[in-house]
């Protein structure tokens, strides 16, 4: 007789990446492990209670389901359920790593290309921030069909590796959509010149349509650099401490927060060409990819902010995060 207490989940290769695996991989970690009857793991995941009785035949017939199984396979499926009850996520996605001081990025970048693709839909309008995780998630993304890609961020004229507008472009050509640009700095000198360009300068539209997004793919910086990464030469050192002292643990779009997910009192705030932070709220799903053990406060400040529907993130990041809350 098989000990569901003891039963976990065998590893694969084929699960890394692929959605449908995954979902396989949590309707048998949710029936065996936590000894959920297949209709409420049914009413959880919203499928239907035959589907889940196909996947858990389907783990069975692979050989990922026995009496006794790996326990190292079986901690992502639980980090990832924990982080739901605790965040109040519709899903998470944990992405492992080599080794706990390792670079993220890659990781949390494949996982989000391979989420994406199985998410997006033909008719889906998608906003799309920026940050070198998001970069490295092309490299993941299969070509499929999205209607309209939206940049939500103005670009960088001093470019070293990433511009805001490159990313949503080159996402768009790939998804084969329609791509609407923010065609201004991210950071412009005053809120004068924010207005004229958004109500004189033929960039209203990319506000506008922001407003009915289907969806939007957002990343989180800090503030611990030397210097705020790709901004212009009046943003300075000086800025940045200014910030800190103003409690900012991170930023989103270079709209800084700090650790209650509110907006700091500071004059930069109101300078950026980002769309309003308040309509990314209103947006029926938000993804937050991001992760480093150094980026967890302001991962934390990020998600209190947005207040995102899937979090993507790397196991060691999720078992600090679990851990400080």
């Amino acid at each position: 007789m098989i000990n569901r207490r003891t039963a976990t989940v065998a590893p694969i290769a084929e699960t890394t990446g692929r959605r449908s695996a995954r979902l396989r991989l949590r309707v048998a970690w949710m029936y065996y492990a936590e000894e959920m009857t297949q209709g409420a793991i049914a009413e959880k995941l919203g499928i239907g209670r035959v589907t889940v009785t196909r996947l858990l035949a389907d783990a069975r017939a692979m050989h990922e389901v026995s009496i006794t199984l790996s326990r190292g396979i079986s901690d992502l499926p639980e980090l990832e359920i924990s982080l739901e009850k605790k965040f109040g996520l519709r899903e998470a996605v944990v992405a492992p790593l080599s080794a706990a001081d390792g670079d993220p990025t890659t990781a949390i970048g494949a996982a989000t290309g391979g989420y994406i693709s199985d998410f997006v839909h033909p008719d889906m309008t998608l906003g799309v921030g920026w940050g070198k995780t998001l970069f490295s998630s092309l490299d993941y993304v299969d070509q499929k069909q999205v209607d309209t890609v939206v940049s939500l961020l103005g670009g960088i004229s001093n470019v070293q590796h990433y511009n805001p507008a490159e990313f949503a472009w080159q996402f768009s050509r790939m998804f084969r959509a329609r791509c609407y640009l923010i065609t201004a700095p991210a950071i412009v000198d005053s809120v004068e010149t924010k207005s004229a360009l958004i109500e004189r300068c033929g960039i209203g539209g990319s506000f506008a349509i922001s407003e009915t997004l289907d969806a939007v793919l957002l990343s989180v910086g800090g503030v611990q650099s030397d210097r705020i990464p790709g901004a212009p030469d009046y943003i300075s050192e000086s800025t940045r401490r200014e910030l800190v002292r103003a409690g900012a643990v991170g930023n989103v779009l270079y709209n800084y927060f700090d650790a209650a997910g509110d907006l700091v009192d500071h004059p930069l705030n109101t300078r950026v060409m980002s769309v309003p932070l308040a309509n990314l709220r209103k947006t029926p799903e938000r993804i937050l990819a991001s992760g480093g053990t150094e980026k967890v406060a302001a991962l934390r400040g990020a998600m209190a902010l947005l207040q995102p529907t899937v979090l993507i993130t790397d196991e060691v990041t999720a078992a600090t995060l679990l851990r400080d809350a």
